[in-house]
């Protein structure tokens, strides 16, 4: 019985389990049971169990400290029951995020579907009134970092968060797909397919790659871009001068691919946003 509850309910959010044994008989196995509680203290809290690995007096000590099992430390120990109360903690998190997100009703709205459809509704109407929008709509690659901001806190402002079309879209479709803010934008004013970001900055690199006949230097600089792309919907000069400011930044960068840093940004702009979508 034991045995089985330790078994994984992720459909209930299971972390613990309790055993009720009126009559002892729990105690009376202790010497044959080989199955052992990773965490003996269960209240002993994860600052508690934190401290013991940061404090360097504590840790010298738990270093020199043999453990429970044969060659380990009772730093192991403890950093096992660490481990174990932060999963424990991640997936509480993950079930109430769960919870929330089945009991959302997209304010006013109960389907995801009639949400997305307000959604459309309410881009068009500010179409005509929101510049920023407009250029999300029109031109995305000339968007500016202050549009976007502009951008975001109206959707916000009207409850159209990114988090809630996402989670929206997922209901509606049932597939997770993780699209940029602009993303969601266009395909409500524009009827555009709904393509996750990673993908659309995976298609654009791969035009880089094959456009231009790079050195395997730069290629290596270039790897480097790409796993920052997913990260910024924003790409220009100050986005490289940020993400590489340990490494020269963009003058660095515009060195190392021969003068044609420009080129490759317009290029990544173009790819990730062609204009036959628009």
């Amino acid at each position: 019985m034991v045995g089985r509850a330790t078994r994984r309910c992720d459909d209930i959010g299971k972390t613990v389990f309790r055993i009720y044994d009126p009559v002892d008989i729990y105690a009376a196995l202790q010497d044959v049971n080989t199955m052992k509680p990773l965490v003996k203290n269960p209240d002993i809290t994860l600052e508690q169990l934190a401290e013991e690995l940061t404090d360097p007096q504590k840790l010298e000590a738990a270093l020199h400290s043999p453990g429970e099992q044969q060659g380990e430390t009772q730093a192991d120990v403890v950093l096992s029951q660490l481990s174990q109360k932060l999963v424990r903690v991640l997936r509480k998190a993950n079930k109430k995020a769960e919870n929330r997100e089945r009991n959302q009703t997209y304010g006013t709205h109960k389907r995801p579907e009639d949400y997305l459809d307000e959604f459309s509704r309410f881009i068009s109407e500010q179409l005509n009134q929101s510049a920023a929008l407009s250029v999300v709509v029109n031109k995305p690659r000339d968007l500016t970092r202050q549009q976007l901001r502009e951008v975001k806190l109206l959707l916000d402002n009207h409850g159209y968060s990114e988090a809630h079309l996402q989670s929206a879209v997922r209901k509606q479709t049932n597939k997770d797909i993780a699209a940029s803010i602009i993303g969601h934008i266009r395909r409500a004013a524009l009827g555009e397919a709904l393509i996750p970001f990673e993908q659309r900055v995976a298609t654009a690199m791969g035009n880089i790659y094959t456009r231009h006949s790079w050195t395997p230097a730069q290629r290596k600089w270039l790897d480097r871009l790409a796993k920052q792309l997913v990260h910024e919907v924003i790409i220009d000069r100050d986005f490289v001068n940020n993400r590489f400011a340990e490494d020269g930044g963009a003058k660095r960068m515009e060195k190392v691919l021969g003068d044609q840093l420009d080129v490759v940004l317009e290029e990544l702009n173009d790819a990730m946003w062609p204009l036959q979508s628009a």
